[in-house]
């Protein structure tokens, strides 16, 4: 049986990636530019960001850095506002926590991750949290999950990892971690074929655990 549970966040958890699209398409639009949905899906399954659409026509990184801190301030404007709740999640992972310890591995700033957790009960689930500012580098590279590997002190081998994007799981498959995508209608457009695992919803995970025994 696997012991651990390293959870993505965005996507997972909480149902958020439209609105990060969304606040990015805003704030691009400020500068006249449009920022297509395949398009950005495009660009987040290679982990490139929002802005590369911009520096592509020529716009200074000050004015990118004044757009990016706008994109964020509409974000943190949606998470306050908008229904984001995924049905079923805390109960998947009341029950999960009978059989294994789980952590979250997110891309996350800390401050939108804090700003969503101020009255959810995904947190108490968890030993850990690994946000963007635990890491030097993002997903897809593996740092982010074999960090989180570390800190439980764990094997590849007894972890498993739950993601909704391709970038995700190239960061999971980099770390030599089994992952298990679970269905996001925002992603579902992406390549999982390296997925040990396609899932409808978190509450399958427990079998997935209990069959790994």
């Amino acid at each position: 049986m696997r012991k651990y549970i390293l959870f993505d966040h965005d996507g997972v958890l909480v149902d958020t990636e439209f609105w990060y699209y969304e606040a990015g398409r805003r704030a691009l639009a400020d500068l006249g530019l449009t920022l297509d949905k395949d398009q950005y899906l495009r660009g987040m399954s290679q982990g490139s960001d929002t802005w590369a659409q911009a520096r592509a026509a020529g716009i200074d990184e000050r004015t990118i850095s004044r757009q990016r801190q706008i994109r964020d301030d509409f974000y943190q404007e949606y998470l306050r506002t908008e229904a984001i709740e995924i049905e079923g999640v805390a109960e998947a992972l009341a029950e999960l926590s009978k059989y294994v310890r789980m952590a979250i591995v997110t891309t996350a700033k800390r401050a939108d991750f804090e700003l969503i957790h101020e009255e959810r009960q995904i947190k108490h689930f968890m030993d850990f949290v690994v946000v963007r500012e635990d890491c030097q580098l993002t997903k897809p590279h593996p740092e982010p999950y074999l960090i989180g590997l570390k800190r439980f002190g764990a094997t590849k081998e007894e972890a498993l990892v739950v993601e909704d994007s391709s970038r995700g799981l190239k960061s999971a498959v980099a770390a030599g971690i089994d992952c298990a995508v679970v269905h996001n209608d925002f992603t579902k457009s992406h390549d999982f074929a390296q997925a040990a695992y396609r899932i409808e919803t978190l509450a399958e995970l427990k079998d997935i655990i209990l069959r790994a025994g």
